[in-house]
């Protein structure tokens, strides 16, 4: 970033929700897909209710066989496995659930009658909104083969070996909080732990529990304990640091996010989640690097950053570098409910 005349630099930290990104696991067939779980735009809202979830499943065809699949099934399931909604997509359509409550779900698609990604998200908001979750799939020829499949390089989740008593507890506390009964949910939890301290997938669905009770202090201990048990435990991390960039706790958040951004596969909202949180401290240099690589790892899911960036410019004097981000942002943005403002800025200041 070029040096302002002005040392002074801005604290834009916006508001981000606890959003959890498992790995994709990827389907043993011949089709396997890439998917992306993109970071949600929010919309105006009203208390009270369900949620609306939506977003545009893209499918890059450049490179894509002639008899590729021309819809797919997204559906919404809780983590005990539980259908919640599910929609038939055509290639770069438009899915939209209505009434959807606060907990942990899976979005999962699926071509040809088998299941070929899978990715997890965190709802949790405390008024009812338009959530946006964009899903983008890519054609990647794989070894060994002649066309170009879906493909993508995420790493499978890492799981706990447990009994199959302790599988079932987990499974019933999973439905347990996903039906947003929390009590039960930590209940059984403490069981599984109190039967075995070493399970740290466990310790971690506990933190995230309390999480959505907004019990602060018991999660961070939870998400602790399941990092103590197992430390690169990406999942853990990525919470840990979240729940302590919501607490605005911004050093406390960079340190466990710069280790679950060395994880794999590297994680735009870990980058971004950094940025913020740099910002938070006046540190806008750092903060400018790191929402530059968010943009670049996911630059249609990460386009909140733009408008981090354009006041991190403007704040300093460089106003038409501003613009310039204002103008990618509505590129990706277009509904955005303040967009004349916006571009009155560009009229004013772009070159």
């Amino acid at each position: 970033m070029p040096k302002p005349g002005k040392p002074e630099r801005p604290d834009p930290a916006a508001e981000c929700g606890a959003r959890r990104i498992r790995p994709l696991r990827i389907a043993p067939a011949a089709v396997a897909l890439a998917a992306l779980l993109l970071l949600p735009t929010r919309l105006p809202g009203q208390s009270g209710g369900g949620h609306i979830l939506f977003g545009d499943l893209k499918v890059d065809e450049r490179r894509a066989p002639a008899l590729g699949p021309q819809t797919f099934q997204v559906i919404l399931t809780t983590l005990a496995g539980d259908i919640v909604a599910r929609q038939t997509v055509a290639a770069n359509g438009r899915y939209r659930f209505l009434d959807v409550r606060n907990g942990d779900y899976y979005l999962v698609v699926e071509a040809d009658n088998q299941e070929v990604a899978r990715v997890q998200l965190l709802i949790m908001e405390a008024v009812k909104t338009d959530i946006r979750r964009d899903l983008e799939l890519t054609w990647q020829r794989q070894p060994g083969q002649e066309k170009a499949p879906l493909a993508g390089g995420a790493a499978a989740r890492e799981t706990y070996a447990r009994s199959p008593g302790q599988a079932a507890l987990l499974e019933k506390a999973l439905k347990a909080s996903g039906e947003k009964e929390y009590r039960k949910a930590l209940d059984l939890l403490q069981e599984i732990v109190a039967a075995d301290p070493r399970d740290f997938e466990a310790w971690t669905e506990m933190g995230t529990v309390s999480f959505q009770m907004r019990d602060y202090g018991e999660a961070e201990k939870s998400y602790r304990r399941a990092l103590q048990e197992n430390p690169s435990y990406v999942l853990a991390l990525r919470n840990l640091g979240k729940l302590l960039f919501e607490k605005k706790d911004y050093q406390g958040a960079i340190p466990v996010l710069t280790k679950a951004s060395g994880q794999s596969p590297p994680s735009a909202e870990i980058y971004r989640l950094l940025g913020e949180c740099y910002l938070g401290i006046k540190k806008g240099s750092t903060a400018e690097g790191l929402l530059k690589k968010a943009l670049e790892l996911d630059p249609q899911g990460q386009a909140d950053a733009h408008l981090r960036l354009a006041a991190l410019y403007n704040a300093a004097g460089y106003k038409n570098l501003a613009a310039e981000q204002y103008e990618q942002f509505l590129a990706k943005r277009p509904d955005f409910p303040e967009r004349k403002k916006l571009e009155e800025y560009i009229r004013r200041n772009k070159p």
